[in-house]
């Protein structure tokens, strides 16, 4: 076999070419490459287990699998596994391109099907100079005389996921499977292969099981049950491999047993998981969503420091990322849907006095009383606004923030005029029927004409109301797609998220510096498809601020800290802890501002001001900085919650502590860590600077003490009251 050997950012990559012809992916990680770890059969490799390696050299291993309507597939599998796909296994090698970019390294690999298929697939990997991270798609051309109909297609396939080491994959391997969901989001569980029903029954042992780890989404809500994230370590090699994919509708990635090695199959929306399928005319072509893949140590903190440097490579230049301001919305534990000018006019001049940047009039704006059912023209309320919204949104610029408003353009209500008026192709249709989700209609941005109506809609609250930030939700769930316009209810809400991600381009070439937020009930959208265009992202709609710490603390598994939008909303009936933990949830990502501010006592605002204050002086490190997770992730059930960011020279740490019900210490710490209800040691050796000696203070809150100790590269906190945080500067001696 000739081997075509990578190694580029610390990614060892290699490819090895058959005597048929045909390429395959034989190894991408962090370790480099050994020949032995192929065959797995035990310390003694016999003549006929040669046999069966080369075997298992032509059946797996693929770098594409692409299947096409109508082909048999010779070779075995079980279920639904997207592996031996056809024509996959008959794709033989063409070439390679090898070029260097602005970016970094390219490869464009091509294969082909010239005896039965008669199609083309390019494979394109483009490196990022400073990460550890390749994004990779394929694309799929038809160069016969025939339709074909293309039913899979993978982003990235690797085989021998587990292969590095000695051990079995019982004993080394864990994955992480990033679980997300309205007001749990940012939930990361870590299992064994057998946790999930992927026991290796015996080293060398020929495996064929049924058994499929599956991490779906299927709908246009992208994050409504997974984060498009995979983790898988070895913790034998020390090694691990990730990846995100960069959708905003049906995804898939599975994991399984092939050949007595262990694949892992990404890709967008599949006919078996998402009801999608393609059409290819002779000289079409289709591509795959695009897919980030890195390696790094066995090490979840340093994956997501891989990560978040590639997210701000990928990531479209916007001001607000660059300065972070800080935003105040009337909704969550305040308005909650339901503003009027005489309710505004106070909140504007508490923001503006605690040292707010924008102020986001949020939902209800548009329609008096109940609104939901009748939402998509999107005009001002004169009943909640007499004077109109402009008085308001003026006055908020008085006071020297930039006024925004919440708008939902992907939807209009059963009971809006417009949508009575507007023909079915305005909407998604399934069954001749438009389809229907919590009273709203699902537009289709693939119609012009919704194009023009949003559009109407955008250029009329920037230039008329004078807003600067838009908040953009989206609260339902249209399913699998729509038929209109489509050979499959899956490719019509494939070319309707296309045709969405093309409109947001063309509103940010017409208004650079306006602000939209990428919400979706809170954190149901969480995908780089939209966030490399949106500069944030709201989190959730989590509204009890103790339990958003896990989110907050495990935020960057999602998105950038400077992306991350976390709500702070102190509450009318609270203390000064209360608000304190309230600021904290948001110090280290993004601050959004909510709450009855015009209505606290003196001493409570004082602390939201000095929270904001101590904001202002850091964020310019938080936009440069990388995750610090000291105790790991932390998980819904953990009595203390511990996370923060760090940089070269200095690291900032949120420690919380929460007496709920079902709140407590049962979650594995590190080795040496000490924790009680009222006592947490926190390991800080893990800082690239912790070497050199180090010194901690708490630089929020200056005025309410807190015991603390450091000793041996360990910082150990007593919080002695029920609910407490506090915000620590780590730096250098």
């Amino acid at each position: 076999m000739e081997y075509i050997r990578i190694n580029e950012n610390g990614i060892h990559i290699v490819f090895g070419i058959t005597e048929k012809k045909q390429l395959k992916l034989l190894h991408f990680s962090k370790a480099e490459f050994c020949e032995e770890d192929l065959c797995k059969f035990g310390p003694e490799c016999k003549a006929e287990d040669l046999g069966r390696k080369q075997q298992f050299l032509d059946e797996a291993f693929q770098l594409v699998q692409v299947s096409l309507s109508g082909y048999n597939r010779p070779y075995e599998k079980h279920g639904n596994k997207h592996i031996v796909t056809a024509p996959g296994y008959l794709l033989t090698y063409v070439g390679m391109e090898d070029s260097v970019n602005e970016i970094g390294r390219k490869l464009i690999i091509t294969q082909e099907d010239r005896e039965v298929t008669h199609v083309r697939v390019e494979t394109v990997m483009q490196f990022y100079n400073g990460t550890s991270v390749v994004r990779m798609f394929n694309r799929v051309i038809n160069e016969g005389d025939e339709v074909q109909t293309l039913e899979y297609l993978s982003s990235f396939c690797y085989t021998g996921i587990e292969k590095e080491g000695k051990s079995n994959s019982d004993a080394k391997m864990r994955i992480r499977i990033p679980y997300n969901g309205w007001q749990k989001e940012m939930s990361i569980k870590e299992y064994t292969f057998g946790d999930v029903g992927l026991s290796q029954t015996q080293p060398g042992v020929y495996q064929r099981t049924s058994q499929v780890l599956e991490v779906t989404n299927t709908g246009n809500w992208s994050t409504k049950k997974y984060l498009p994230l995979g983790y898988v370590a070895n913790t034998e090699a020390h090694t691990s491999l990730f990846w995100q994919i960069e959708h905003n509708g049906s995804w898939h990635y599975e994991i399984s047993d092939q050949d007595t090695h262990f694949y892992v199959c990404v890709s967008g929306p599949t006919e078996v998981q998402s009801h999608w399928f393609k059409n290819l005319a002779p000289g079409e072509s289709f591509e795959s969503v695009p897919v980030a893949v890195g390696v790094a140590g066995d090490s979840f903190e340093e994956a997501l420091g891989e990560l978040t440097k590639y997210r701000r490579m990928i990531r479209r230049p916007n001001k607000d990322d660059e300065n972070l301001p800080v935003i105040f919305n009337d909704y969550m534990n305040c308005l909650f849907g339901d503003p009027t000018t005489e309710k505004e006019i106070p909140l504007i001049d508490a923001a503006a006095e605690c040292g707010c940047e924008y102020y986001v009039i949020d939902a209800g704006w548009y329609a008096p009383g109940e609104w939901w059912d009748s939402v998509g023209e999107w005009q001002e309320c004169r009943e909640r606004f007499p004077n109109g919204i402009k008085e308001v949104t003026d006055y908020i610029r008085k006071k020297g923030m930039i006024p925004g408003v919440w708008l939902e353009l992907e939807v209009m209500g059963i009971n809006c005029d417009k949508a009575k008026k507007a023909p079915d192709d305005w909407f998604f249709v399934r069954h001749g029927k438009r389809v229907f989700d919590r009273s709203r209609y699902q537009l289709d941005f693939r119609n012009p004409a919704v194009i023009d109506h949003v559009n109407e809609v955008i250029d009329r609250v920037v230039n008329e109301y004078g807003v600067g930030y838009i908040k953009m939700d989206y609260n339902i769930e249209p399913g699998i797609g729509t038929e209109i316009g489509a050979e499959s209810v899956g490719q019509g809400m494939l070319g309707h998220e296309k045709a969405y991600l093309a409109w947001l381009d063309d509103v940010f070439a017409r208004y650079p510096d306006l602000v939209i937020e990428n919400c979706s009930s809170g954190g149901l959208r969480i995908d780089y498809a939209l966030l490399s265009r949106y500069s944030i992202q709201s989190t959730s709609d989590q509204e009890d601020y103790r339990n958003y710490a896990t989110i907050a603390a495990n935020a960057a598994a999602g998105v950038t800290p400077e992306q991350a939008a976390v709500w702070s909303y102190p509450m009318r009936q609270g203390n000064k802890e209360e608000v304190i933990y309230n600021m904290i949830n948001a110090m280290l990502v993004r601050i959004h501002q909510s709450g009855h501010l015009a209505e606290l006592p003196q001493e409570r605002t004082d602390l939201i001001k000095e929270g904001i204050a101590c904001y202002k002086n850091i964020r310019g490190d938080i936009k440069k900085a990388l995750p610090f997770l000291p105790l790991d992730i932390a998980d819904n059930e953990d009595l203390w919650v511990c996370g923060g960011l760090q940089t070269d020279r200095k690291a900032y740490l949120a420690v919380w502590k929460r007496e709920m019900e079902g709140k407590n210490n049962s979650r594995r710490l590190k080795a040496g860590t000490e924790c009680t209800d009222t006592t947490l040691s926190i390991p800080l050796d893990s800082l690239p600077f912790a070497g050199k000696g180090i010194q901690v203070s708490c630089i929020y809150p200056t005025k309410e003490p807190v015991i603390f100790t450091v000793e041996d590269r360990m910082l150990k906190v007593c919080f002695d009251k029920p609910v407490m945080a506090r915000l620590f500067e780590i730096t250098t001696v």
